[in-house]
């Protein structure tokens, strides 16, 4: 990544942001975001940064079904920002842009208050959760960072990520809940600790991928291993969780068994995947103080393409590819 020095003297103004936006959005020319039609697209003079489409092309929108036209005579108009994370967004994009730097260079996240107290200042008449909607619209973009299957040696395990029972209110502790639910029809979920599951895989010196869980059995589990691994991968090392049995059995599995003291077995081990489960830890208690479940995957989305892109020098450029996908 560039200083922050640098990064200023590139993207200082909102001008020099839209341009560069506009190269990363369409390498090739500009596109309509609409029909995806290079050709009958007009640049707008009075507006810079604003086009339109006459390829009186239809195009049916995935979530509401609409027949949308691109017609011949009025067409449709669309700027840099259309369909993308920027769209009707009243800030400038050299703010946006510096948010997604600060993010991207803090190894453990930044909070939505201090970016608003660097970004706006502690008196400033920007609400709190406009420097929250730009954070989260920022790591819902990194969910665009498309992972290839992992190869090599691959490790998978499991982790809850949540408050302490014993930091919790008496009426909010695991044991009052259940007192207080009495007993629950067959079949009814059970009331656990409050913590949400989290299953991951990672290459050793490659990748992470990281999902949400609602269910800790053998099908989810081992159904995420056989997703994000290659077929040809060389080994799948896991913790003595029984479900991990399932993954393959043309796959190469070995379980280390922490019960037993056992924690590094030659190759054998999972420490890469739980020192990132402890950097994501780490981010949770120590900037966020505190994740909800619905919000959980889009701080998944951050750490994991922070992580992936550790040593890429374009991350930055990376990230703005993904922001219309």
């Amino acid at each position: 990544m560039q200083t922050l020095s640098d990064f200023d003297r590139q993207f200082g103004t909102d001008e020099q942001c839209r341009a560069f936006l506009a190269k990363m959005r369409w390498p090739d020319g500009v596109r309509c975001p609409r029909c995806k039609a290079s050709e009958k697209v007009y640049a707008l003079a009075a507006r810079p940064y604003h086009w339109v489409c006459k390829s009186g092309a239809e195009t049916v929108d995935k979530q509401t079904g609409e027949v949308l036209h691109c017609h011949k005579r009025n067409g449709y108009r669309f700027s840099v920002t259309s369909k993308t994370i920027f769209e009707d967004t009243k800030i400038a994009l050299n703010l946006w842009f510096k948010v997604g730097y600060l993010m991207l260079t803090s190894k453990k996240g930044i909070s939505a208050l201090q970016i608003h107290r660097v970004m706006f200042g502690e008196k400033s008449t920007h609400d709190y959760h406009t420097s929250w909607f730009i954070c989260m619209r920022w790591r819902a973009a990194m969910a665009g960072d498309m992972y290839q299957p992992l190869s090599g040696i691959v490790e998978a395990d499991e982790t809850y990520i949540g408050g302490k029972d014993r930091n919790r209110h008496w009426s909010k502790k695991s044991a009052q809940r259940r007192a207080a639910a009495g007993v629950l029809p067959f079949g009814e979920a059970k009331i656990g600790y409050g913590k949400t599951g989290v299953i991951g895989a990672i290459q050793r010196k490659g990748n992470v991928v990281a999902r949400v869980i609602g269910s800790q059995d053998a099908p989810t589990l081992a159904g995420f291993v056989r997703k994000v691994v290659d077929k040809k991968v060389s080994l799948v090392v896991t913790d003595e969780n029984k479900d991990y049995n399932y993954i393959d059995r043309n796959l190469r599995h070995e379980a280390v068994k922490h019960s037993a003291g056992e924690y590094v077995r030659g190759e054998v081990h999972t420490n890469n995947i739980e020192s990132f489960w402890s950097l994501i830890k780490r981010g949770v208690v120590g900037t966020y103080h505190n994740v909800s479940a619905k919000y959980l995957p889009f701080y998944l989305n951050e750490f994991s393409f922070r992580f992936n892109n550790r040593n890429n020098e374009q991350m930055f450029a990376d990230l703005i590819t993904t922001c219309s996908q």
